[in-house]
């Protein structure tokens, strides 16, 4: 992370937490799914399903989040579930969801590919619970001694740009640790049978590693020096018919945000403090720490953009792309939007 540059000080984690669901489920083609007008004249607003904890699923539980919706004339309709990026790209980009939420880094690689898309909102990069994950024990101390080693990444996305600048900060070739490539939703098990020796990962994942006492971060995301940050991104044809809609949803977003980070474990288990969306024992202490240093959710600003483009040079440089991303075509300022 650039020392020059403090992080936001009213904060919280990304729109989608760790308790989230793990995939994007297909979105039907039926009339029902295809966003547009709702009852009474109101607009559906497309989002995934927030699962468990959150920002979102304490809206959803509460009201308060169409309650705020209510006053542009929206309502949410909750299609799919929060998972990685990629796939909600592409339900984006296909005019089957509205709004979603991923990393710079696996938006880069999906700007790539003809977006339908442009994020509007920024989360300073998760200084504490991102990085590279190692067994307790595993005799790895530092990013040096990954050379020759397995490391689990979810190909273009968040775990492959952890691994590479760790490895440039530490002066180390790319070519020298093996990258396996995981979904990050099948990486656990991998990981903790020791068919890799690390893990590049985000605090969605990481929190029930550390959490259980079997891991920990052997560089995390200030170590690292992280510009990872956490966008929100909503389908750009629904940005254009309906700006006041998104307005009002980052204010929601924003606000609450900020009382999430003051009481990180009203946000946990909205639903269910059981069964395998639940948040529990240490890994409950290490989730709630992880936001209580979260960044906020804002607008876009012009120092958010400097840092998309280092992120965007770095995946060129690394070849992870084929030639750099213009990202910031891909974004929109949303106290300009009307």
């Amino acid at each position: 992370m650039n020392p020059s540059r403090p992080l936001r000080t009213a904060a919280a984690p990304a729109l989608l937490t760790a308790t989230a669901l793990l995939a994007l489920t297909a979105c039907g083609s039926s009339e029902a799914d295809s966003g547009g007008q709702g009852a009474k004249g109101t607009v559906d607003i497309r989002i995934p399903d927030p699962g468990n904890s959150g920002v979102l699923a304490l809206g959803k539980k509460d009201g308060s989040l169409d309650k705020a919706l209510a006053k542009v004339g929206a309502t949410v309709r909750w299609t799919g579930s929060a998972g990685p990026f990629a796939p909600a790209a592409q339900a984006m980009n296909a005019d089957q969801l509205d709004i979603a939420t991923g990393s710079i880094t696996s938006g880069i690689t999906s700007l790539a590919q003809r977006p339908g898309f442009k994020f509007f909102t920024a989360v300073d990069p998760d200084a504490a619970g991102e990085g590279i994950l190692v067994k307790n024990g595993s005799g790895i101390a530092s990013v040096k001694d990954l050379v020759g080693k397995k490391v689990a990444v979810n190909q273009g996305g968040t775990g492959e740009y952890l691994l590479l600048k760790a490895l440039a900060k530490a002066g180390i070739p790319a070519d020298k640790v093996e990258r396996v490539y995981l979904r990050p939703d099948q990486t656990a098990a991998v990981f903790n049978t020791g068919k890799v020796d690390a893990w590049a990962v985000w605090a969605t994942y990481a929190v029930a590693e550390i959490g259980g006492g079997k891991a920990h971060f052997v560089a995390d995301g200030a170590a690292i020096g992280s510009d990872n940050y956490s966008l929100n991104a909503v389908r750009t044809g629904f940005a254009e018919q309906h700006p006041e809609i998104v307005k009002a949803l980052y204010r929601y977003l924003h606000d609450a945000s900020a009382k999430e980070k003051q009481d990180p474990a009203a946000y946990l288990n909205v639903f269910t403090d059981v069964g395998p969306t639940a948040v529990t024992g240490k890994a409950k202490e290490v989730q709630a720490a992880f936001t209580r240093e979260g960044g906020t959710v804002d607008r876009i600003g012009t120092e958010d953009i400097e840092r998309f483009e280092d992120v965007a040079d770095f995946y060129a440089e690394q070849k992870v792309t084929t030639d750099k991303v213009d990202v910031a075509a891909h974004l929109l300022d949303i106290e300009k939007l009307k």
